[in-house]
């Protein structure tokens, strides 16, 4: 039974001669077609690979691969951009938030202090102390 087109291969491709893959061509094609596999043609007696076989979907000419990756740099310096400017809106927003919190905190110590003689309660003291860095900025 074949293996469907789908199924990730995380073998290195398999490497034939020349001489064999000649006598195996329509052997290679067929596994190339059914199961994704890729073989490396080697010249016989040579290592080093000259040729491949592969699926039809992963050919591309080299203009394809490079219109390919021209593509996925404009895309990928638009999703940079997009990121930048949220980036900068949620700052902006982030600060407006504390600028309201600390303005309203500063609003309910001057309460507190019109009610309350200030350090004539020790918890009150503490909570001064720990809101310091809020009501000084």
């Amino acid at each position: 039974m074949a293996v469907p087109a789908l199924t990730p291969h995380t073998d290195p491709p398999r490497s034939v001669p020349l001489r064999e893959a000649r006598t195996r061509f329509s052997q290679l094609v067929a596994l190339a077609e059914l199961t994704d596999a890729v073989t490396v043609v080697t010249r016989d007696g040579d290592p080093r690979p000259v040729a491949a076989i592969v699926p039809a979907a992963a050919a591309r000419s080299g203009a394809q691969a490079r219109a390919d990756a021209d593509r996925l740099a404009t895309v990928t310096a638009g999703w940079a951009r997009r990121l930048e400017e949220q980036h900068r809106r949620s700052s902006q927003r982030h600060a407006a938030e504390l600028g309201a919190v600390r303005a309203a905190l500063a609003e309910a110590w001057a309460e507190l202090d019109r009610r309350v003689v200030p350090g004539s309660d020790p918890t009150l003291a503490r909570l001064r102390a720990a809101h310091a860095d809020l009501l000084a900025g």
